[in-house]
């Protein structure tokens, strides 16, 4: 048998902890002295704490814990929960670590606030381009992962179609987004992935739209380096520079983006061209 202390130090928990245990009847020791009061547990009962601590590590209360044990949740069942809660910890990291990229790439932003330089920002016109696209729907911009994980899978997607369709690409991967509104100030972001495709016939069975992007008679356009989820900090160039320089911006938000280089995994060497649709001042 073993000491209060020596079964805490082998299941990597607090003695405090084990006489709580003890005193609402979840994890009772094996023996009581009599004479001093000192507890004492067995090797085999560490497997019961490692299901106590498993169950409450997949977020039950202690009562919950103590329904499960006494309903002896088998093993295999234990470890289907604990991948299941392990898949959710997982993504939650995920979300977190691009949180705290966006902050770190805004702090930058806001400590280079005034020596922002605008002069690699390009004016021009933007012709109408034909696409093959697909879209799916992202909840926000507020979730930094959510335009990411609606929008990647398109790509090798709608590259799959156009294959099997012998449809070929012409340029640069494009994405572009939508406002939806799904309720009285909410909404979602349409997400859409395109190639260009010229003029080639799509069939209609295909299973991707043939669109054509309108022409843009003038767009204040730059390039952004680096992953998308730090797009802000070229859109901050780019409304400095439309202000400056007598311009409005036309629609709620960039017109498209045009991947020119995003080697797989590099995400800090992507060269991306982002492009605002823009009028004069004076312009109705």
């Amino acid at each position: 048998m073993f000491s209060i202390g020596e079964f805490a130090g082998l299941g990597r928990v607090s003695v405090r902890m084990l006489r709580h245990y003890d005193a609402i009847g979840l994890l009772r020791p094996a023996h009581v002295d009599p004479h001093s009061g000192y507890r004492f547990y067995t090797a085999a009962q560490l497997r019961l704490l490692n299901r106590v601590t498993a169950l409450k590590d997949l977020g039950f209360s202690l009562q919950q814990v103590q329904t499960l044990i006494d309903e002896k949740v088998d093993p295999q069942e234990l470890r289907g929960m604990l991948r299941l809660r392990r898949a959710e910890l997982a993504a939650r990291m995920t979300q977190d670590t691009a949180r705290l990229a966006q902050v770190d790439a805004r702090l930058r932003m806001i400590e280079s606030e005034g020596h922002m330089d605008t002069g690699d920002v390009v004016l021009k016109s933007i012709p109408a381009t034909r696409v093959a696209m697909l879209s799916a729907t992202a909840t926000s911009y507020d979730d930094p992962t959510s335009i990411t994980e609606n929008l990647s899978p398109l790509y090798p997607r709608l590259m799959e179609l156009m294959e099997k369709h012998g449809v070929p690409m012409t340029g640069a991967p494009i994405a572009y987004y939508t406002a939806e509104p799904t309720a009285p100030g909410d909404e979602t972001i349409g997400v859409h992935a395109a190639f260009p495709i010229g003029d080639v016939e799509v069939p209609a069975d295909a299973g991707f739209e043939a669109v054509v992007v309108p022409p843009v008679e003038q767009a204040a356009t730059a390039l952004h380096h680096g992953p998308m989820s730090e797009a802000f900090r070229t859109g901050q160039k780019l409304a400095n520079w439309i202000d400056d320089n007598g311009y409005r911006a036309v629609g709620p938000g960039f017109a498209v983006e045009v991947y020119l280089e995003c080697p797989p995994g590099e995400f800090e060497k992507w060269v991306t061209e982002m492009q605002v649709p823009v009028r004069t001042a004076t312009e109705n």
